[in-house]
């Protein structure tokens, strides 16, 4: 399990392109046949990835960097599946999880592993993981039980449709907000204007994304503004003071996954338009 550490915003003032992009890019998802997955000191998050194609793959990791004796010990972990059909087994229940299908799993419990359908269009489960100190049923939501939002405008490029999955009034869970962003054809902007929210840090998954295509993710204060360059299938670990907001080559999709200080979706601090720099 890679590990990625916090960074105080005075010092991304100073960073290049390449810092950047190994402070706060995950590259590497999805790989065949393995579990793969980073640890952030940002909210103490764990963000990974399974792509079963030859058999199933397990929820497991070094438990001397976790301090557990097994992953959701002290933990639950959202999933959603952003390929074929799969399915997740949670202590013996197995859970169908089509594309776009959102799994939560609460603490306790012990065994977890994934597999698809078909290896030969296998799944493709993206997980982020927080700590949890309450237990909360194991539930599944497909897209038509999340709570819908409608959002934005042809004319701003960034009309949109938000699933929210994971949240209070939707599947509960003792931190972790979870859901998928689709933008409309013709749309390439997301979440601007922007803001923050300092009682809470995000990951965004970006994917649907032709390979050549690539989503320009705005990050830093706001008036110290960055971007990171972002492919297919990669994910921004986005802290607390830092805006989130980005523009792609054409339409795509984001999964956006929160944990922090509370759940309350619309706790956010604006940024007015005239104030980026």
């Amino acid at each position: 399990m890679e590990n990625r550490y916090a960074s105080h915003p005075n010092a991304v003032k100073t960073f290049d392109t390449t810092q950047l992009r190994e402070e706060f890019l995950i590259e590497t998802l999805f790989a065949p046949d393995q579990l793969v997955t980073v640890y952030s000191h940002v909210d103490r998050y764990i963000v990974g990835s399974a792509v079963p194609v030859s058999g199933e793959i397990k929820l497991e990791v070094d438990l001397k960097q976790i301090g557990a004796d097994y992953f959701l010990e002290r933990r639950e972990v959202g999933i959603i599946n952003v390929g074929g059909e799969g399915s997740v087994t949670a202590d013996g229940e197995t859970f169908e999880v089509g594309k776009n299908e959102c799994l939560y799993v609460g603490l306790g419990v012990r065994d977890v592993t994934f597999r698809s359908a078909d290896g030969g269009s296998p799944a493709r489960f993206y997980l982020v993981s927080t700590p949890a100190h309450k237990a909360y049923p194991t539930r599944k939501a497909g897209q038509g039980e999340a709570i819908k939002a409608h959002l934005g405008s042809i004319d701003s490029s960034n009309e949109r449709t938000i699933n929210k999955y994971i949240l209070p009034g939707g599947i509960e869970s003792c931190q972790l907000v979870m859901g998928i962003t689709e933008l409309a054809p013709g749309n390439m902007w997301n979440t601007m204007p922007c803001h923050t929210h300092n009682r809470r840090s995000e990951v965004y998954l970006y994917f649907n994304m032709p390979e050549d295509a690539a989503v320009f993710h705005f990050m830093g204060e706001p008036q110290e503004t960055r971007h990171l360059v972002v492919r297919n299938q990669q994910a921004v670990i986005s802290p607390s003071w830092s805006i989130h907001s980005g523009v792609g080559t054409n339409n795509y999709t984001f999964c956006w996954a929160m944990g922090g200080e509370n759940q309350l979706f619309d706790d956010m601090d604006a940024v007015d338009m005239k104030d980026l720099k």
